[in-house]
């Protein structure tokens, strides 16, 4: 028996206990959407906690962007797995997913009563919170990933050419077009020392065999589920289907997952319409990830299964695959990524990232939030509580939620 065994134990739990909690708390507080969690995860594990450093944090980034799936989802997936191994990966997506799910479960069931002045203020304020976090990440971001004149005009470049394309597919052409532009332009940027940060990044130990084997299993059930559902399969087996093909095809996550789950879900017949559209209000009102979205419509099904069995099947299905493309990219990511040309690579990854970020906080999340003087000014104070007195993102959260209920309730005097 291996002496260190004993005490190793307490240690990798209490790893794996912290992550929970940690992502626990970013399930419960994580308004904004995707772009948002990108601002709450670097506060959290770059600046406050240092698991990583910020060219690791945004390398993880950039990998997750380029991949199908929830990139918050993903990256949290990762820094987790990076902390506590396949248990701590496990942990992390539970605490930052079950939070949203139960409480888009709660939306659920109380659909018809989520309108009104109160519900309407709520929202409003939730997405003058992203404002604020929005463009904390971006100033922060841009300040550290784009130092020199070279990755400036990289994020410049990724700016205009997202303000020019109008596909679903613009964040990946700007990530692709990023790392282009990086092996081209970046190949000169003075190599960094290691720090123990960067180098603990790199360490996910997922090896080349489970890479493959994830990403086996990720094409069985892409090319498989359909055949089975048209044979005659099940009608869960149909669900499951549906949504993990959301969840497989889609690129950018958030929002961009929308039209794929009303084709699937309300051109089916499986929900109707106006819960739809309840659930999709829902859905910007709670922390976490957009996709959990998918809890919603399982449980309003109109065929069996439904509630809890529905939920379950559709919030695992559309999960899953964006889990197995990471775990089949990593291997080679980190080995890939030591290389001088995909350091070059990476490093234009990171400034379209910031370009990307950029072009996000105007649209959706300035126009969608900042529609008057008053709401341009709540979203300034929550910035600089941010940025200058260090404020915690909840008590942001609460000052801009109450504001945003004041003005609904003004409004409609």
């Amino acid at each position: 028996m291996d002496p260190d065994l004993p005490s190793s134990r307490p240690s990798r739990l209490s790893r794996v206990v912290e992550v929970f909690i940690v992502f626990l708390k970013l399930g419960l507080t994580s308004f904004g959407g995707p772009i948002a969690h990108i601002g709450y995860f670097r506060r959290e594990f770059v600046e406050r906690r240092r698991w990583l450093d910020d060219e690791a944090f945004t390398d993880l980034l950039g990998l997750c962007q380029f991949l199908p799936g929830p990139a918050s989802s993903q990256t949290g997936f990762s820094i987790g797995l990076l902390r506590a191994g396949w248990a701590g990966a496990l942990a992390a997506w539970c605490g930052f997913t079950l939070p949203s799910v139960l409480v888009m479960l709660a939306f659920a069931a109380i659909a018809p009563d989520l309108g009104g002045t109160l519900g309407t203020g709520v929202i409003h304020g939730l997405k003058l919170v992203a404002v604020a976090v929005v463009a904390q990440a971006v100033w922060d971001m841009a300040r550290r990933l784009c130092p020199d004149r070279r990755r400036a005009a990289i994020a410049l470049a990724s700016l205009g050419l997202l303000s020019l394309l109008a596909t679903a597919y613009a964040q990946l052409i700007v990530i692709g077009a990023g790392a282009v532009l990086g092996v081209a332009l970046c190949r000169t940027t003075p190599a960094q020392a290691p720090r123990p940060a960067a180098r603990r990044a790199g360490d996910f130990h997922v090896s080349r065999t489970a890479g493959i084997a994830a990403l086996m299993v990720f094409c069985a059930l892409l090319f498989a589920l359909p055949l089975w559902a048209v044979s005659g399969a099940s009608q869960g087996i149909r669900v499951f289907d549906a949504f993990y093909r959301s969840g497989a095809l889609v690129f950018g996550g958030g929002h961009v997952v929308l039209p794929l789950l009303q084709r699937a879900t309300v051109a089916a017949g499986w929900i109707a319409p106006n819960d739809f559209l309840a659930g999709y209000g829902a859905a910007q009102a709670v922390p976490g990830p957009l996709f959990t979205f998918a809890a919603f419509l399982g449980w309003m099904m109109i065929l069996p299964p439904r509630h809890w069995s529905g939920a379950l099947l559709a919030t695992l299905g559309i999960f899953l695959p964006g889990l197995l493309l990471v775990v089949a990219a990593l291997p080679w990511w980190q080995a890939l990524r030591a290389r001088a040309a995909m350091s070059a690579a990476l490093a234009g990854v990171n400034a379209a990232v910031v370009g990307l970020l950029a072009a996000a906080l105007y649209s959706p999340v300035w126009t969608s939030a900042v529609l008057s003087p008053t709401d341009f000014a709540v979203a300034c104070i929550g910035f600089l509580l941010l940025m200058r007195w260090k404020v915690p993102p909840l008590a942001v959260v609460v000052l801009c939620v109450a504001a945003g209920v004041a003005q609904t309730v003004l409004h409609r005097l």
